[in-house]
C-alpha cells in the first residue's frame, strides 16, 4: 500500500518584506532617483554659496559696523544666515520621497510588500534622515571652511577648536536632518507635492520672519520658540540674544518634528493609500 501523498505546505499568508528589506529598498530608491541628487546639490550650493556671500558682506560693511555689531559676528554667522535660505531645499527632499509615490501610485505597491505601515514610514525616515544628515554635515563643514579665509580679512574668522564652534558646525547636519524628517511627515499628512512644499516653506521660512515683527515681550518670547528660530540656535557657538540656548533650541525643533511624524503615522495608518 503506497504511502499517502504528503500534503503540500500551506502557502505563507503572503511573503512580506522585513524592516531591513524595506530600508535597503528605500536606500536604493533614494540614491537612484535623479531628483535626490539635484535637490541635495541645489541645497548644498545655496548654503555654501550664501555662506561665502555673507562673509563678503560682513567684511565689506566692517567700517559701517558699531563695536557691538562687530562683537556679534561669530565664525559661523555667515553659515547661520545661509541656512535660512537653503534649509527649505533640504525639506523639499523629505517631501518628494513620499509625495512622489502618492503621485505615481507606487505607494500601493510598496504597501503591498510592506503592509505594516508604521514600519514602512520608519524605514523611510531612517533613510531620509541618514542621507540628509551625512550630506548636511559635509555642507556645514564646507560652509564653515569657505567662510573663514574671507572673514579673516577683519579678524572675524575662527577655528573649530574655539568654544562652541565644532558643536555649531556639526549641529548644522543634525538640523538639516530634522528638517527633512519634519518635511517627510508634512508630505505624509498633505500627500500632494505642491501643498506640502508650500507648508514646509511657511513653517520654516515665513514663520521665522513673522516672528521678528511680533510686538512686546510676549512676541519676543514666542519668536524664540518658532520652528526655524529654535532649530537654528544650534548654529551659533554661544547663545544669542532673542534665541533659546543651542541644544535647547534643537531639542525644541526635534520635539516639533516628533509631533509632526506622530500625526503623520496616525494618518498614514488610518487613511487609504
Amino acid at each position: 500500500m503506497s504511502a499517502p501523498a504528503r500534503e503540500a505546505p500551506a502557502p505563507a499568508a503572503e511573503a512580506r518584506a522585513s524592516f531591513a528589506n524595506v530600508v535597503v529598498s528605500e536606500w536604493t530608491k533614494i540614491r537612484t532617483v535623479p531628483s535626490t541628487f539635484w535637490t541635495l546639490l541645489s541645497g548644498a550650493l545655496v548654503v555654501i554659496g550664501f555662506s561665502a556671500l555673507w562673509s563678503w558682506a560682513f567684511v565689506a560693511s566692517y567700517h559701517q559696523m558699531t563695536e557691538a555689531d562687530r562683537a556679534s559676528v561669530s565664525p559661523t554667522s555667515p553659515m547661520q544666515i545661509a541656512f535660512y535660505f537653503g534649509m527649505v531645499i533640504f525639506g523639499v527632499l523629505g517631501v518628494l520621497v513620499i509625495t512622489g509615490e502618492y503621485g505615481s501610485g507606487m505607494i500601493r505597491t510598496a504597501l503591498t510588500a510592506m503592509p505594516r505601515r508604521p514600519e514602512y514610514l520608519a524605514a523611510k525616515a531612517v533613510v531620509v534622515g541618514g542621507v540628509v544628515f551625512a550630506v548636511g554635515v559635509l555642507v556645514s563643514f564646507a560652509s564653515f571652511f569657505v567662510s573663514q579665509p574671507i572673514l579673516s580679512v577683519h579678524g572675524f574668522d575662527g577655528s573649530l577648536g574655539e568654544h562652541g564652534v565644532l558643536r555649531a558646525v556639526f549641529g548644522g547636519g543634525l538640523f538639516l536632518a530634522l528638517i527633512a524628517l519634519m518635511a517627510l511627515g508634512i508630505g505624509v499628512i498633505v500627500r500632494h507635492t505642491a501643498g506640502a512644499v508650500v507648508t514646509v516653506f511657511v513653517v520654516l521660512f515665513v514663520l521665522g520672519i513673522v516672528g521678528g515683527f511680533l510686538p512686546g515681550s510676549w512676541g519676543a518670547t514666542l519668536s524664540e520658540y518658532l520652528p526655524s528660530n529654535a532649530g537654528g540656535a544650534i548654529l551659533s557657538p554661544t547663545r544669542q540674544a532673542g534665541t533659546l540656548a543651542p541644544w535647547a533650541g534643537l531639542g525644541m525643533f526635534a520635539l516639533y518634528t516628533a509631533v509632526v511624524l506622530a500625526v503623520a503615522a496616525v494618518l498614514f495608518q488610518s487613511r487609504d493609500a
